[in-house]
Formats: C-alpha cells, structure tokens, sequence
C-alpha cells in the first residue's frame, strides 16, 4: 500500500484553494467580485481572503488539501497525491489576494428633526412604537436636503455602515455612497433567538413588525433584516450577501422565515434562498397572504389601502 511522504504533505498544504483553481482548474471559477469567487459546481462555494466556505454544507477552510477532502470526498492520501502531482508537472503561481480597505460611509448632511419620515411612514402604516425604537437606536434617520428617510445598518462595533435612502416625496430609492450590504438594516431581537424573518425592503420590514403588534404579538420577539432588495439570480442556491453575513455572524440561527414580494423576482429569490439553506437552516416561505409586499398586506389590513403612488402625495 503506497503512502506519501511528509514534504509532499507540506507543499500541499502550501496551496490555497483560489491558486490551486487558478492555475490547474481555471474553468472551475466563477468570479462574484473583485477578491471573491465562487465555482461552477458549488454555487454556494465562496472564496476570498485566502480562506473559502461552503455556505450550504457550513464547512470551509483556507487549504486546496481542505477542499478535496470536504468537498471532493478524496482520501487524505489521494488528495495529497493529486495536488503534489499538479505541483510537481507545473509549479504553481501563487496569486496574492488585493488588500481593499471598506470604502468609507459618505453619510448626507441629516436634518435636525425627523418630522417628514415620521409623517411619511405613519401614512405607510406604521405603528409610532416601532417608529419611536428605530428614531431611538438611529436605525432611521432624516436627510436635510430632499428630507428622504435613511434605514441605517450597523456593524458588530455599532459603526455604520450600510444606508438606505428613501423618498417621502416622491419615490426616490437608493443608497448612499459607501454603503456595504453586508450590514443592511435590521432589527435584533429583544432577547437571543434563533428565528429570523426576512425581508426584501425596510419598509416590509416594519410592516411585518406592525402585523405582529397589531396581532398582540412581541414584534421583538424575533430577528429581523431588510436584504436592501433582491434580483432575479441566474443561478440557482443563490443566497444575498446581506443574509450570508448575518448568518455567518449569528451561528444560533436555527430558522429563516421568508417574507419576500409576490411577484416573479421575490419568489425566485425564495426559491434561490431555499435552495442554498436547505441542507443547514429549517427555511419556512410565508410571502404576504395578499397583496404584492408586507406593506401593501399591512394596509389592507388597515382599511385603507391604495397605490402605491398615492402613499407619497
């Protein structure tokens, strides 16, 4: 029975997945972004920072060795042989990663009051309780110039880094300069839990948060995050860097509740959500009952629902 040899050990384990797939395997790499990769038989397969993750199965690791072995299936001997014999034929060209630094948050100039946003999501249907705990937390906040409504995300040192900008004249929508989605708005739960109910919109977000205390629910008993929006992916077990980070940071997670728009992009983002959580997450779909998003659900709940293009006049 054959065996190899510790320097064979020791050089392949000199080898990070994003060289090994570069040099002997480049048709295998699906570029996400500019230092991150994914591979066309994983879709969930992230690589970046000289370290990769298979979000779906939550196994990773930094090695081309650690990725035969987990992901492949390969014994610890064929994985070694197979790389050492890459190594040998054809000397790798190891690829330093770029080092970026987070772009910074270019916050507009805020108003000194919150009297249009307040004004505006009260006419949207929200309940002032809910107002009042996001005004408190400055999870939203006014813009001085347009007065448009700011959802704020935070990172784990509670510094900003994600904001949402929304009209309450018109109906402007955007995000100001430097926003990161992997911090999109949320709100965390009063006490640990592991539920979180998504979102594709803030304004869904605090709609479903409405639903819950007219229902005499704690609508903090559970987590919940705003994706900042979603698209029609053109592959499947696609999961938004919004929830993979909020995920990857909060390991109690034990359940995902989906309540993403009824029409075609909200249920194949589901689908994609579903696909790519299936084999770790319990992943409950609960679109809105009626209505095309959770704030047209709230205001029929209400008695008072109109177009959306009313809602802004």
């Amino acid at each position: 029975m054959g065996y190899v040899t510790p320097e064979q050990i020791a050089k392949a384990k000199e080898v990070d997945l994003l060289t090994y797939l570069q040099n002997y395997e480049p048709e295998e790499l699906v570029r996400v972004s500019a230092n991150t990769y994914s591979t066309r038989t994983h879709d969930s397969l992230s690589i970046s920072n000289g370290k990769w993750h298979w979000f779906s199965q939550g196994i990773g690791g930094r090695t081309a060795l650690d990725y035969f072995i987990k992901v492949r299936g390969y014994t610890f001997k064929q994985a070694v042989e197979t790389i050492s014999g890459r190594t040998a034929t054809m000397p790798p060209v190891f690829y330093a990663p770029q080092k970026t630094r987070p772009q910074a948050l270019l916050m507009p100039e805020l108003n000194g009051n919150t009297n249009m946003v307040v004004r505006y999501l009260q006419r949207r249907g929200i309940h002032p309780e809910i107002i009042n705990h996001c005004l408190t937390h400055k999870l939203l906040l006014e813009t001085q110039r347009y007065h448009n409504a700011v959802f704020v995300g935070y990172d784990a040192e509670n510094k900003m880094r994600y904001a949402a900008l929304r009209g309450t004249i018109g109906n402007f929508k955007g995000e100001v300069t430097g926003s990161d989605k992997h911090y999109s708005f949320k709100i965390m739960a009063a006490a640990p839990s592991g539920n979180l109910h998504l979102f594709e919109s803030a304004i869904d977000l605090l709609s479903y948060a409405t639903l819950s205390l007219m229902a005499g629910k704690n609508w903090r008993q559970d987590n919940l995050l705003s994706l900042a929006g979603v698209y029609k992916a053109r592959r499947e077990n696609v999961v938004p860097i919004a929830l993979s980070s909020y995920l990857d940071n909060q390991p109690q997670t034990k359940a995902v509740y989906l309540h993403l728009d009824n029409d075609g992009v909200g249920r194949c983002a589901a689908a994609g959500i579903m696909a790519g959580l299936k084999e770790r997450y319990t992943v409950i779909d609960e679109p809105p009952s009626s209505g095309k998003d959770m704030n047209e659900l709230l205001q029929r709940r209400l008695g008072r629902y109109a177009r959306k293009e009313d809602w802004t006049r």
